[in-house]
């Protein structure tokens, strides 16, 4: 785990600022150059509105700014007084930021891969789903941001701050974040089981195939305890970046090749 004392709050801050404008903008982009067919899954029917696709996508964008910057903001806090780098770790160079998790991102999506190869042997459904491209070109940098502000800047930070509060004493600072970690990995995961319930016309996780759900904690989880790692070791941007390029390797490269489900 990286600690850094001397952090330029403005800095850090503009950074956080471009990554959330970055995100609110493709929620826009998306809904202003795409029929909404393409935007929904291609199992879900589409019903008819009344309201424009950009009234819409103007609404997503402004619930990003307001929701997702209010808890990038709360991460932020936590992670100072937790010691870590919020959004980036000042001095480490760009191969702290891009390249480390430019390459353990593509390791990661890779075993996305070959694990759920593993379970296709034995299972009797189609599989997760893996948006349209070029959907799944700015789905994976929407969720990369999104996804990444929320559970590891805010669920993690708001554990791994409570827990350290009770083992200061003790200093139980690593402790708590490994723990605030699993909580936020597990937390992530959950928040991937609707779509797997969708596919197979369940109302409960419970309902779930066993094999379905182990596979659906053991991925999204992985996923998220490697992100997690890279927040603690160089911030917020380092997590995104392993985030990014594992989807981009899971949800663009694989289903690109004809192989994916």
């Amino acid at each position: 785990m990286a600690t850094q004392t001397h952090i330029n709050t403005k800095k850090q801050l503009t950074v956080f600022t471009i990554f959330l404008t970055v995100y609110a903008l493709l929620a826009l982009g998306m809904y202003l150059v795409m029929p909404l067919e393409q935007i929904v899954p291609q199992q879900v029917s589409v019903p008819e509105v009344s309201i424009p696709p950009w009234q819409i996508g103007l609404a997503n964008a402004v619930i990003i700014l307001v929701v997702y910057g209010l808890l990038g903001l709360l991460g932020y806090w936590f992670a100072r007084r937790l010691g870590l780098s919020p959004i980036y770790r000042e001095g480490a160079g760009w191969h702290a930021w891009f390249v480390w998790p430019m390459l353990i991102g593509l390791g990661v999506g890779v075993i996305l891969v070959v694990v759920d190869q593993i379970f296709a042997m034995s299972r009797s459904w189609d599989g997760f789903l893996h948006p349209a491209f070029p959907l799944s070109l700015i789905a994976s940098a929407t969720a990369g941001i999104g996804e990444e502000i929320l559970f590891r800047g805010f669920v993690m930070g708001l554990w791994a701050f409570l827990l350290n509060l009770l083992l200061r004493r003790r200093s139980g600072t690593r402790v708590a974040l490994w723990v605030g970690n699993i909580v936020a990995a597990l937390a992530f995961s959950a928040g991937h089981l609707p779509s797997a319930m969708f596919l197979l016309g369940v109302t409960s996780p419970a309902e779930l195939p066993p094999l379905v759900l182990m596979e659906g904690v053991l991925l999204n989880s992985f996923i998220g305890l490697v992100a997690g790692e890279r927040y603690m070791r160089d911030g917020l941007v380092a997590a995104i970046g392993v985030h990014f390029w594992a989807d981009i390797v899971w949800h663009v490269l694989w289903p690109i090749m004809g192989l994916g489900a």
